[in-house]
């Protein structure tokens, strides 16, 4: 199952890196309009912070100081910053989950989320869904907002 996590991760990490690159323009990666609260470039650095912090660090025992606030109000950062995150992110987080096997799984996480304790299997699938319901966002944004 771990290995399986992995695979799926890096294969979201890939998708989110394609997605970013499909912009037209940076500039469209900074936009909110109409019902879009979130732009694509603030969502993509709030999943790189959450995967980071709940895997990375956690898990993997890399320093990394999580800035939440700074995840939805940072403005027009580089593409090619958040890609060299997400580059960072790809080569942790293999790393992080090769500290795991499947026998760890059932036991409980050690941050307790969601105001009850999960096990590492749950929280684990929780943060694959969870990445990908904001992937889905950006996409929609990218195809709503970018256009020439």
């Amino acid at each position: 199952m771990v290995e399986s996590l992995v695979s799926l991760f890096e294969r979201e990490l890939d998708r989110l890196e394609n997605e970013l690159r499909s912009f037209r323009s940076s500039n469209s990666l900074w936009k909110i309009e109409a019902e879009i609260s979130n732009s694509a470039g603030n969502l993509a650095i709030y999943l790189i912070g959450n995967l980071r912090t709940f895997i990375c660090h956690e898990i993997g025992g890399f320093d990394y100081l999580r800035d939440r606030e700074r995840e939805f109000a940072a403005k027009n950062i580089p593409l090619e910053d958040i890609l060299n995150e997400i580059q960072l992110l790809k080569e942790q987080l293999p790393l992080s989950f090769n500290k795991l096997d499947d026998s760890i799984l059932n036991d409980i996480y050690p941050v307790e989320k969601f105001g009850k304790p999960m096990t590492y299997g749950y929280f684990l699938l929780h943060l694959y869904g969870h990445f990908n319901y904001h992937l889905g966002q950006i996409n929609y944004a990218r195809r709503l907002l970018d256009q020439a």
